[in-house]
């Protein structure tokens, strides 16, 4: 029987990667982590970053990590999507009634814009839980 893995901590997320996925993770960590309020946290979830205030905000998924349900890149997914107004229409709407999502193949196609903007509402709305 194949050892089921728990990372621990972001060097050990990082390990496991391949380089391009791990270059979005980074990315989009550092996006996240610089509009989040001070009161928001980071931990290691499921065996990948989770960002939460009162409740989950935002998760980023690569596909090298099992359960994800994608096949390749880097899923970004808000926990109440289904909440979010998302007027530019940037997130899918996959088969998870609550979690709404983007999948980068690469780094250019990160929208930082567009992240941020969902990242203000999203905060806005975890103040009103």
């Amino acid at each position: 029987m194949k050892p089921k893995f728990k990372i621990q901590n972001l060097l050990q997320l990082q390990a496991h990667l391949p380089e391009e996925e791990w270059l979005i993770v980074d990315v989009l960590r550092q996006i996240i982590l610089e509009n989040l309020p001070t009161y928001c946290k980071e931990k290691i979830s499921y065996n990948v970053p989770y960002f939460y205030g009162k409740k989950g905000i935002v998760i980023i998924w690569p596909a090298a990590v099992p359960r994800g349900g994608i096949k390749s890149g880097v899923l970004l997914g808000f926990w109440q999507g289904f909440l979010l107004a998302d007027e530019d229409q940037y997130l899918k709407h996959g088969t998870n009634k609550k979690i709404f999502y983007k999948i980068y193949q690469s780094v250019k196609e990160i929208d930082e814009q567009a992240i941020v903007k969902l990242l203000e509402e999203g905060v806005a709305l975890d103040a009103s839980f």
